[in-house]
């Protein structure tokens, strides 16, 4: 990163950025950008070797066979339907890339993976001119591709396969690639995409992960980069207790044959990256595909939130979330109770990131720490405020909550800022006198 930022302890910071801290205020018990981004790391048969790369929801949609080889409607593409039913934007990166790309003698599939062995070119001699050729791009039976050429070497790439010009072309009913392989996925596949993906800004990751050491890997890369380097977002992971708030852990397994019991993941990523600022998940319908198991007693429940688990129940008919909550269940004297919920999070990330990006690209090398700028940065600090405070993301806010000064360098600012978030209505009360 160019730029540094993170929470910090005393004024000491190197490098030119933004330092946020983030405390819960004293209690007697001691005890406004946009959303809709995720990321993950995705286990595909074919797709963007190497890199991450960007799919919009409209994309997946329109596009899914071409950026991921299967239809829209394909059961290989549950899982991504799950997390777009609330993603506008994916990163993904395909942890499959090692792999194999298919081949035959006219042509290579344009990634590697075993779908690429579902390709095949059918060559036909042109019905108007005899000197020409027909050649169709297959998968599965759909056409995909057909172009009329005299020679291999007038053949373009199409969005599956590149052509061999020195190939020589000869009606053939079926020619069929083959020997396409998916790439291993282990430790240093998960470690290239955390690499490449930490430039990146989104709301939330999500990784389909079982294994206690990958789910390690990835929850010390989420506190890594919160804590650190100020990269503000949250990470889904399935039955990790990593007592973070930074973390998200589901509690409920899918069922389904052929996927790992750990699916769920991709309809969390998608609920939280897309759940606006100023609302919560908890009570949502889970309106995915996949079979849950969600049969758990009351108290099973109750041990689940104090647990910090994030888990599916049933009511009635229907599979809800039963709490909006991440995996924090240790509490401290600046970081309390509140902490828990991912609706203040999501607060806390709008506050870090927006103020962050303001400072960076309006105030650094560039508006003099002098009274008038100081003043300009508190005054720009309140009007996002009070923009939060507008749709009712947080409360009781005052411009008198905000405050900015100079701090121990003629370069630095110290900001003093005082929020209460809102949260969404949980528990119901009530007392009736019947006369």
């Amino acid at each position: 990163m160019a730029l540094g930022g993170g929470t910090y302890l005393v004024q000491n910071k190197e490098l030119p950025g933004a330092y946020i801290n983030f405390v819960s205020a004293a209690s007697a018990n001691a005890a406004l950008s946009e959303r809709g981004i995720a990321t993950m790391p995705l286990e595909l048969d074919w797709g963007m070797d190497g890199e991450v790369f960007e799919v919009a929801n409209s994309d997946f949609q329109k596009d899914s066979l071409k950026i991921f080889g299967y239809a829209y409607t394909h059961e290989r593409l549950k899982g991504l339907r799950d997390l777009f039913r609330n993603t506008k934007t994916l990163y993904a990166y395909k942890l499959t890339s090692g792999g194999q790309k298919a081949s035959n003698d006219l042509a290579e599939a344009l990634y590697c993976g075993t779908r690429g062995n579902d390709l095949k070119l059918v060559i036909q001699v042109n019905a108007d001119d005899d000197t020409l050729f027909d050649v169709k791009t297959l998968l599965d039976a759909a056409v995909v591709d057909e172009q009329t050429v005299a020679a291999a070497g007038d053949l373009t790439a199409n969005d599956f396969v590149r052509f061999k010009a020195s190939a020589e072309l000869a009606a053939a009913a079926a020619l069929p690639l083959s020997g396409g392989e998916n790439g291993t996925v282990d430790g240093t596949a998960y470690q290239t995409y955390l690499n490449k993906i930490e430039p990146y800004t989104y709301n939330t990751m999500g990784a389909v992960v079982t294994d206690d050491t990958t789910k390690g890997l990835f929850a010390a890369f989420v506190k890594r980069l919160r804590d650190e380097m100020g990269i503000k977002f949250q990470l889904v992971l399935y039955n990790k207790a990593a007592d973070y708030y930074g973390t998200i852990s589901v509690k409920n397994r899918v069922l389904d044959k052929g996927w790992s019991e750990a699916s769920l993941v991709y309809w969390v990523t998608g609920a939280s990256a897309g759940c606006e600022v100023n609302k919560s998940n908890q009570n949502r319908v889970y309106d995915g595909e996949f079979t849950v198991d969600a049969d758990y007693t009351q108290n099973e429940l109750k041990k689940a939130i104090k647990g910090g688990e994030f888990t599916f129940h049933k009511v009635g008919p229907d599979i809800r979330v039963l709490e909006d909550i991440n995996t924090m269940v240790t509490t401290s004297d600046t970081q309390g109770d509140v902490f828990k919920d991912n609706q203040t999070v999501r607060v806390m990330d709008q506050i870090a990131n927006d103020i962050a990006v303001l400072f960076n690209t309006k105030y650094l090398g560039i508006v003099p720490n002098d009274r008038a700028g100081r003043v300009s940065l508190w005054s720009d600090i309140v009007k996002h405020h009070e923009q939060l405070q507008a749709i009712r993301a947080i409360e009781n806010f005052s411009d008198w909550d905000v405050t900015v000064t100079q701090g121990d360098t003629k370069k630095s600012v110290v900001v003093s800022d005082r929020v209460t978030v809102v949260n969404a209505m949980g528990k119901l009360y009530m007392t009736v006198t019947v006369a």
